[in-house]
């Protein structure tokens, strides 16, 4: 007799185990319909990472491995149809790259700019050297949510191979979305040494 009951406690253990570590926040136990109210309700959105983080290692088969926290997006002060094209761009934030692409289904860094204005009634250039002359130049000293960010291939490169749009700017710095070939949509610090040594030009639309 024993022995059958002795099963049957030990799983009502484990299950009771599991349970508590479920469902305890800040040391206090929630039942299931708590937390999913909870979590509604944003209690513990602060708890989740939103910090940008990158991490390349190697696993001990000799293969690289990479983990990306994505940061939440600042906000930022752009207004009317600038503002419109930039929650179309941030839509589609983990799109996968695709070059040639122009559907959700992936997309190069030139066509998210095109479907993006092309969402808020403006239409645009197919191409990342087209988009380059369609507006006024301005300097990266004065960029302005809105404002297109083109870049070359490698350090000091003045040839045209990539585009991206201003997102914010303020105290914080500058950030812009684009399409990476390796992360797909994105928004990303113009101010990283990897993205200042590849700037080429930016451009203000004309609207």
């Amino acid at each position: 007799m024993i022995t059958k009951i002795l099963p049957v406690l030990l799983a009502l253990g484990l299950l009771a185990g599991c349970q508590q570590k479920l469902n305890y926040r800040n040391g206090q136990y929630r039942s299931a319909r708590e937390m999913v109210r909870l979590k509604k309700e944003g209690r513990y959105a602060a708890t989740r990472p939103t910090g940008k983080a990158k991490t390349i290692g190697k696993a001990p088969s000799g293969t690289k491995t990479k983990i990306v926290t994505k940061r939440a997006p600042r906000a930022g002060n752009a207004t009317g149809t600038l503002a419109s094209v930039i929650d179309a761009a941030r839509s589609y934030q983990g799109t996968p790259y695709l070059y040639g692409g122009t559907t959700r289904l992936g997309l190069d860094c030139s066509g998210l700019l095109q479907l993006s204005f092309g969402e808020a009634g403006v239409r645009i250039p197919r191409s990342s050297n087209e988009q380059a002359v369609w507006g006024t130049p301005v300097r990266n000293t004065e960029l302005r949510p809105g404002d297109l960010v083109f870049f070359g291939g490698s350090p000091g490169s003045r040839t045209i191979t990539h585009v991206g749009m201003v997102t914010v700017v303020d105290d914080e710095g500058v950030d812009f979305i684009h399409a990476s070939t390796s992360l797909g949509v994105v928004e990303n610090s113009l101010e990283s040494d990897y993205y200042l040594s590849r700037f080429i030009r930016a451009v203000r639309p004309q609207l």
